[in-house]
């Protein structure tokens, strides 16, 4: 049970860091400063990093979710915590490909201009995939049974034993 709970309290950092590195981005090149530019390069690094403990632990959680599938008959939606696992493994690629590419021009002393406006775009494209990661979890938390989902549904079933 221990397991579940690992996932929870890491899902939330990867968001903020994510979205944090957007605004960082974009205020950079709208305001012409390299600290921006710096903090962005930073804060971008820091989320992937949260962004694969997110999907470490929520690959321990989907284990917990399958042994309690076996041993207490508990129904555990499947197919919707693919659906989460497809999308993490989306952002944590795309975003890793992201913060590789920034280091190489960085590194080269490439990252001006042109780059500056095609990694806005990047950033921009990443928080689509940040937010259907978000969405298709917070579906199997709170969406998926009247109960208010399959989150809750669990608490429920194992502290009613």
């Amino acid at each position: 049970m221990e397991d579940l709970l690992f996932h929870p309290r890491f899902v939330h950092f990867p968001i903020a860091l994510l979205s944090t590195y957007v605004l960082l981005e974009i205020t950079g090149v709208v305001f012409k400063k390299e600290f921006f530019s710096k903090a962005a390069h930073l804060i971008l690094f820091l989320g992937a990093l949260g962004a694969l403990a997110a999907v470490l632990t929520g690959n321990m959680a989907e284990e917990a979710a399958e042994k309690l599938f076996d041993e207490k008959d508990i129904i555990i939606p499947f197919g919707a915590i693919h659906d989460h696992e497809n999308w993490a493994t989306i952002t944590i690629w795309y975003f890793a490909g992201v913060l590789v590419l920034r280091t190489i021009l960085v590194l080269k002393k490439s990252y001006k201009g042109i780059f500056q406006y095609i990694f806005i775009v990047f950033a921009i494209v990443g928080m689509y995939f940040v937010y259907q990661t978000a969405d298709h979890g917070a579906k199997l938390v709170y969406g998926l049974k009247e109960k208010g989902g399959v989150g809750t549904e669990l608490k429920e079933s194992l502290t009613e034993e």
